[in-house]
C-alpha cells in the first residue's frame, strides 16, 4: 500500500507495453534519440558538427540522470533546458550543439506524435484481436437462431452469429479510421520557434534545399514520411483531435456490445467467462454479475467524454501557440490510450471466452414463435383460401388472448391451440408446428455471416498477429 495517490491506469487498467510507451523514460529516451537525429543531419548537410559529438550523444542517450534533471527545472523551470543541460553534463564534447537551432517544441511535439503513433499501432493489433475472437464466434453459431429485440421487445428470428457480426462491423470501421489516422500522422518536423525555419535558414546560409534535406532526414529516421508542411510553434492541435477522436469511436463500439451482452446476460442467453472461484455478490451467492461487461462500459464512457478535451483544446489555440494546451493534452492524450488499452485487454478476454447457452435461447424460442409465427401463418391460410382481413382480424384477437394469459395468468402461449380450433385457418396442430421451425425465421442469416467473414480478412492479413494473452489485474 502507498500513502500517495496511485493512478488506476498503472493499477488496474492498462497493460505494462502501453504504459511503457508512455513512460518518462520513453519519452525522454525519444528527446535524446531526436537531438541525436538533429545532430547526424546537421553534420550530414555540412555544419562543423564532428563524428566524436555524436558518438558522444550515442553513447549516453539511455543514461538519463533524473536527479540533476530535477535540480535543474527547479532552478530554471524549464523542462526541455533542464534535460538538455543535463545531457550536456554527461556529453561535455557534444554540449554545445545539443537542439542546435531548435525550439523546445522540436523534442516535446514530434515525440508526442511518436508515442501517439506507436500506441495506435498496439491498440490496432488488439483492436482486430477483438475481431478475429468475434469472427471465429460468429461463424461457429452462425445458425443458432435467436430472438431478435427491437425495442428490447422480442422481434423477428437472427442468429447468435448474425448478432455478433453487429458488432464486428463496427469494430472494423474502427480499423479503417485507425488505419487512416495512422497513415496520414505527420511529424511537426524542423520548423524552429514559430514554424518559419529561420534559425535553420540562418545556419544552412539560407539555402532552403539544406532546410528541406534536414527535415527529411529527421522525418525519416523515425518511420516518418514526411512533416507538417504549416505550423506555428506547435503542430496543429486538431491532430490531437483527431487521435483521439478515433479511440472514442473504439469506446461507442465496446459500449455498444458491452451493452448487449449485459442485457443478453440479465437472459441468460450468454454470458461473459466466469472464473470458478469468482464472487458476484458479497450478499447474494447465486449472483452471476456481467462485472467485465460493466468495466468495458464505465470505461468506454471516460474515453468518450474525454475525447471532448482535446477538441476544446484546438479550438483555443492563440496564434502561433499558447501554453494552455500542456497540462490539458498531459493528461487527455496518455490516459485516454491507457483507458483504451485496458478496455481492449478486457474486450479480449471476453471475446475469447463466450459462453452461449443453447438451451435457454430455445426456451425463449419457444415461447415467442408463436407471435413470431402469426405472419406466416396467415400466409399459409390465404393460400388455402382463407380471406386475409378475416385472418387477421382473428390472429389479433387471439393474440390478445394469449397474452392476456401469459402476462395476467402466468400460463404458457396458447395462441397455437386457438388458431388451430378455429376452422377458418383450415390448419391443424402438425401444420401449425412445420410452420413454427426456427429456422425457417432466420432468412439469410448464416450465409450473410459467411459472406461479411469472408470480405474482412485482408484485416487479418495486413494486422492479425496472432492469439494475444491480456492478464486482468482485477
Amino acid at each position: 500500500m502507498s500513502d500517495n495517490y496511485t493512478s488506476p491506469f498503472s493499477q488496474r487498467y492498462s497493460s505494462k507495453e502501453m504504459q511503457l510507451i508512455f513512460s518518462d523514460d520513453y519519452k525522454y529516451s525519444t528527446w535524446r534519440k531526436l537531438w541525436i537525429s538533429l545532430a547526424k543531419a546537421q553534420m550530414k548537410l555540412g555544419l562543423p558538427i564532428t563524428k566524436e559529438q555524436i558518438d558522444e550523444l550515442e553513447e549516453n542517450k539511455d543514461n538519463i540522470d533524473y536527479d540533476q534533471v530535477k535540480l535543474f527545472e527547479k532552478q530554471i523551470r524549464h523542462d526541455v533546458m533542464s534535460h538538455i543541460k543535463a545531457y550536456g553534463l554527461q556529453c561535455p564534447k557534444a554540449k554545445g550543439i545539443i537542439h542546435l537551432g531548435a525550439t523546445s517544441c522540436f523534442v516535446t511535439d514530434n515525440t508526442d506524435i511518436i508515442i501517439m503513433k506507436t500506441a495506435l499501432i498496439l491498440i490496432r493489433k488488439k483492436l482486430v484481436s477483438v475481431i478475429k475472437n468475434l469472427s471465429d464466434f460468429a461463424l461457429k453459431y452462425k445458425d443458432i437462431p435467436t430472438l431478435g429485440f427491437t425495442h428490447f421487445q422480442p422481434a423477428q428470428l437472427v442468429t447468435v452469429g448474425k448478432r455478433a457480426c453487429l458488432w464486428i462491423q463496427d469494430f472494423c470501421m474502427d480499423v479503417d479510421e485507425l488505419e487512416f489516422v495512422v497513415d496520414t500522422l505527420m511529424m511537426r518536423g524542423v520548423k524552429g520557434t514559430t514554424g518559419t525555419q529561420a534559425s535553420f535558414m540562418s545556419l544552412f546560409n539560407d539555402d532552403e534545399n539544406k532546410v528541406d534535406e534536414l527535415e527529411r532526414l529527421v522525418c525519416e529516421d523515425f518511420g516518418f514520411d514526411k512533416a507538417f508542411n504549416i505550423t506555428g510553434q506547435t503542430y496543429s492541435r486538431k491532430t490531437d483531435s483527431r487521435v483521439l477522436k478515433s479511440l472514442s469511436s473504439i469506446a461507442q463500439s465496446a459500449h455498444k456490445m458491452g451493452t448487449d451482452i449485459r442485457l443478453l446476460q440479465g437472459l441468460k442467453e450468454i454470458e461473459e467467462p466466469f472464473e470458478t472461484n469468482q464472487v458476484g455478490s458479497s450478499a447474494m451467492a447465486y449472483k452471476r454479475n456481467p462485472m467485465r461487461s460493466e468495466r468495458i462500459c464505465s470505461l468506454a464512457r471516460y474515453i468518450i467524454t474525454n475525447a471532448h478535451n482535446p477538441e476544446i483544446t484546438a479550438s483555443v489555440q492563440w496564434l502561433e501557440r499558447t501554453l494552455d494546451d500542456s497540462a490539458n493534452r498531459r493528461l487527455s492524450i496518455a490516459e485516454g490510450f491507457l483507458a483504451t488499452d485496458g478496455m481492449l485487454d478486457i474486450l479480449i478476454n471476453i471475446t475469447d471466452n463466450l459462453v452461449v447457452n443453447e438451451n435457454v435461447i430455445k426456451k425463449h424460442i419457444r415461447e415467442e414463435i408463436p407471435f413470431i409465427a402469426t405472419e406466416n401463418i396467415l400466409m399459409e391460410s390465404v393460400k388455402r383460401g382463407g380471406d386475409r382481413q378475416l385472418l387477421h382480424e382473428k390472429i389479433r384477437q387471439y393474440s390478445l388472448i394469449a397474452s392476456k394469459r401469459v402476462k395476467e395468468e402466468g400460463l404458457d402461449n396458447n395462441l397455437l391451440e386457438l388458431i388451430s380450433k378455429d376452422e377458418v385457418f383450415s390448419m391443424n396442430k402438425e401444420d401449425l408446428n412445420n410452420i413454427l421451425n426456427p429456422s425457417k425465421y432466420i432468412g439469410r442469416s448464416a450465409s450473410q455471416v459467411e459472406i461479411y467473414i469472408k470480405s474482412i480478412q485482408n484485416i487479418f492479413n495486413k494486422y492479425y498477429t496472432g492469439h494475444i494473452e491480456v492478464n486482468l489485474n482485477v
